[in-house]
């Protein structure tokens, strides 16, 4: 029988309710497909750094680059300075592990509710494809004169000619392998113009090696107007990491909200890390409420990139049948607890 080793990173919040949902639906599918799993447990996040002081150690990280797959919760405490966990434990593990591709199905399933008027899931389907270790969350910059009328505050884009490349490269990669015709590069290249002209240039220079799949390009403020008019323009998107950040949220909402939202952050020859994107949602805690379907679908994602695409499109068909039978997406609609939606998706497991 096959093994899979993965590290799981319960988190804050609700965290360790969805991870626990995603290994039982991962345990089901495993059996149905002869496949077993060893989890092993890494305590990081809020409750952690309240009480010892510690965010992430250099042992702890590369012990998690010795997994291919990484489960998150969620990273993220009420009583912790916003900031502390996320560079500390979720920008650490990307940019050490180089993860250097946020990849973000933007997925409308059928029964779904989405704000969207007249639009449907053959009109909401397409990734984004996120650069996930340069740009403004590089961490380049300083700050003169703090607190007082002179502060300057300086926060440097960091774009390089390899980071930016394999990116795109990437993208093509993924829409020549899945069957997408176009991939669409958002950038800014009007304003913006030493950074975006950089990948301009490098999208433009990749594409001539994909003849079958069109390039195109669009502004980022105008992507956000297209993801609401016109979502059925995209197939695959490329972008650098704060745009992409910022239209994956709005790509969510038109998907059916955070419930049903997965992400994975890849590093095609390391260890790469999935997760809900919805954050600890700290208000239910314990509340046995929350919606798990966006950590099973990132469960599914783990699978898809370890090469077991059978078992990856057997959960999300269990998933699509679960959705059916429950009332709504959002936590405390659902019809039924956070347990029993798991309860559901591995019932439909066939």
């Amino acid at each position: 029988m096959k093994e899979y080793k993965i590290a799981v990173i319960p988190g804050d919040g609700t965290g360790p309710e969805v991870v626990s949902e995603g290994i039982k639906v991962l345990n089901a599918a495993g059996k149905k497909f002869h496949i077993k799993f060893k989890y092993d447990q890494f305590d990081l996040g809020g409750d952690r750094y309240l009480k010892t002081g510690t965010i992430l150690l250099d042992e702890e990280v590369e012990k998690l680059k010795t997994y291919k797959a990484i489960f998150l919760g969620a990273i993220g405490h009420p009583d912790v300075k916003p900031g502390i966990l996320e560079k500390g434990i979720l920008l650490r593990l990307r940019f050490e592990m180089d993860q250097y591709v946020n990849l973000r199905p933007i997925k409308l399933y059928e029964g779904v509710e989405t704000p969207i008027k007249n639009k449907g899931p053959k009109e909401i389907d397409f990734v984004v494809i996120r650069e996930n270790t340069e740009g403004l969350y590089a961490g380049a910059g300083g700050v003169l004169k703090k607190n007082t009328p002179d502060e300057v505050a300086i926060q440097e884009s960091i774009n390089t000619r390899k980071g930016v490349e394999r990116c795109i490269r990437y993208a093509f990669e993924y829409a020549k392998n899945n069957g997408r015709k176009k991939v669409t590069l958002v950038g800014k290249t009007n304003v913006l113009t030493f950074a975006f002209d950089l990948w301009q240039r490098a999208f433009n220079e990749v594409a001539t090696e994909y003849p079958g799949i069109t390039g195109d390009y669009a502004h980022v403020d105008a992507t956000t107007m297209w993801f609401v008019k016109n979502p059925e323009w995209f197939d695959v998107i490329v972008t650098d990491n704060m745009f992409g950040d910022i239209i994956t949220d709005l790509g969510a909402m038109i998907q059916g909200g955070m419930g049903v939202a997965a992400g994975g952050n890849i590093n095609p020859v390391g260890a790469s890390m999935f997760e809900p994107i919805g954050g600890s949602a700290p208000k239910y805690t314990g509340m046995n409420v929350i919606n798990p379907l966006a950590a099973i679908l990132a469960t599914q994602m783990m699978m898809d990139h370890l090469g077991e695409p059978e078992m990856a499109d057997c959960i999300e068909k269990a998933v699509k049948a679960t959705i059916k039978q429950m009332e709504s997406m959002s936590a405390g609609k659902m019809g039924y607890s956070t347990t029993e939606i798991g309860d559901l998706v591995v019932k439909n497991i066939v």
